[in-house]
C-alpha cells in the first residue's frame, strides 16, 4: 500500500483565536506551534505545510513562571562586530509583547523555508482587538497553559 501524501488542494485551513490572558508563555507556544505545523490533523506530513491559522490576542497579559521574566534573556545581533544586544523577557514583553510571543513560537518551528511559511499563518496582537473577524475564527482552548491562582 503506498504512503498517502496530501495534495495542496486537499488541505483545508481553519482559523483559531487564542486569548493569551493569564496563559504561561511556553505552554501557549508549544500548542500554537503544533497547530501551525498541522500536527493535530490526521493528514500531517512533515515536509508540507498542513497547519491552520492562529490569532493570539492579549499578548501583553502572558505570564512566565519561576521568575523567568527577569532571568531569561533575549538576544539580537545587528550583523556588525560588537552588535550583540540583550534584554530580559520582562523588558521585551513590556516594549513589544507581540514580538516577544512571536519570537518564542518561531523558535519551536522548523528552521527552514517551511518554518518561515508556517510562521506567516500566525497573527499576534498585544490587545484584545484583531482585524480577522471575517475569517470566523474558532476559539482554541489550551487546557494545560492556564496559570493557577491560589
Amino acid at each position: 500500500m503506498p504512503t498517502y501524501s496530501p495534495k495542496a488542494s486537499e488541505i483545508q485551513r481553519r482559523w483559531y483565536v487564542v486569548d493569551a490572558e493569564g496563559l504561561v508563555l511556553g505552554r501557549l507556544a508549544t500548542e500554537v506551534a503544533r497547530v501551525l505545523r498541522g500536527k493535530h490533523k490526521p493528514i500531517f506530513t512533515p515536509h508540507l505545510d498542513t497547519g491552520d491559522h492562529v490569532i493570539i490576542i492579549n499578548a501583553e497579559k502572558v505570564v512566565l513562571t519561576a521568575g523567568k521574566a527577569e532571568k531569561k534573556r533575549v538576544y539580537n545581533h545587528s550583523g556588525y562586530p560588537g552588535g550583540l544586544s540583550e534584554q530580559t523577557y520582562a523588558d521585551a514583553l513590556a516594549r513589544k509583547p507581540a514580538d516577544a510571543v512571536r519570537r518564542t513560537i518561531r523558535g519551536m518551528l522548523p528552521k527552514n523555508r517551511l518554518g518561515a511559511q508556517q510562521l506567516t499563518k500566525l497573527k499576534v496582537y498585544a490587545g484584545p482587538v484583531h482585524p480577522h473577524a471575517a475569517q470566523l475564527p474558532e476559539p482554541l482552548e489550551i487546557v494545560g497553559a492556564r496559570r493557577r491562582t491560589a
